[in-house]
């Protein structure tokens, strides 16, 4: 059977439903669970680490963008699901002349709902896809947040060492939009390195410093507020900021815990 990935890539399957599953995406690696795919999925990254069994349970590949090839040559998978950003583009390539391979490419909500049908079609797995989805599009439907000229002007940090902070184009940007924050950084492209200068300048009234891919803790509080006086400073799980798969669902619920914590009410 001929499916069309996120790339608009024709994707034939050997047979239909694969059995041979490999994901190189951690967030995709979720969904999977959730779709009820437990034994057609043999290899997962080291960065899959829910659900957490299956770090025990399932073959290790490697990393999102140090896969191990001879290790998923050894699987013999029948599909691979990977994503553009997130894999590294040569690994992916060699992985394509040999299997099967649907890739993702996602930077809005709407991408991710479009991910989540197109995974559950090649999976057979369409109507529990289209019930998640369903779940998905309310959680946010319901969601109250601020409107746009009551949003607190905000830096979303995903690395230390340099500063990396996410700008327009991401689906972390997209996730701020819908979280009810302004991103200072919307009129940079992807994930620009910033100066201590360039943050000193913009002064933003809120920064949220994620746990991921750069594991911001409480210690790196202090030096933020030295650079950010007057800025509410939180530290903030990044999956529901940046995994785009079955998570999406609990991430109202989470922006909308966010919002009451700064004492933002929405309008």
């Amino acid at each position: 059977m001929m499916f069309l990935d996120q790339m608009h890539r024709k994707v034939e399957l050997p047979h239909f439903p694969p059995q041979r599953i490999i994901s190189l995406v951690p967030s995709q690696t979720e969904l999977l669970h959730a779709l009820g795919l437990s034994e057609q999925i043999l290899g997962i990254t080291k960065f899959c680490t829910d659900p957490k069994e299956w770090l025990q349970t399932k073959k290790t590949v490697g990393g999102t963008k140090t896969l191990n090839i001879g290790t998923i040559e050894a699987l013999q998978p029948d599909l691979i699901l990977g994503n553009k950003e997130e894999n590294e583009q040569t690994q992916v390539l060699a992985l394509m002349e040999r299997y099967p391979v649907w890739m993702s490419d996602i930077m809005t909500l709407e991408d991710a709902c479009a991910m989540i049908l197109g995974i559950g079609a090649i999976t057979d797995r369409l109507k529990q896809a289209e019930n998640l989805v369903t779940e998905i599009q309310h959680a946010f439907a319901t969601l109250s947040v601020p409107n746009p000229t009551q949003r607190k002007r905000t830096a979303y940090f995903i690395w230390r060492k340099p500063f990396m902070v996410a700008g327009a184009g991401t689906f972390i940007d997209a996730m701020m939009e819908k979280a009810g924050f302004e991103n200072v950084f919307g009129n940079q492209t992807r994930y620009p390195e910033i100066s201590l200068e360039i943050l000193k300048a913009l002064q933003p009234e809120i920064l949220l410093l994620s746990s991921e891919p750069y594991p911001f803790a409480s210690k790196h509080l202090a030096d933020f507020q030295e650079l950010c006086p007057k800025a509410t400073i939180l530290l903030v799980d990044g999956t529901y900021f940046s995994w785009y798969g079955s998570r999406l669902r609990a991430a109202p619920a989470y922006f909308a815990q966010l919002q009451q914590s700064l004492h933002i009410s929405a309008k």
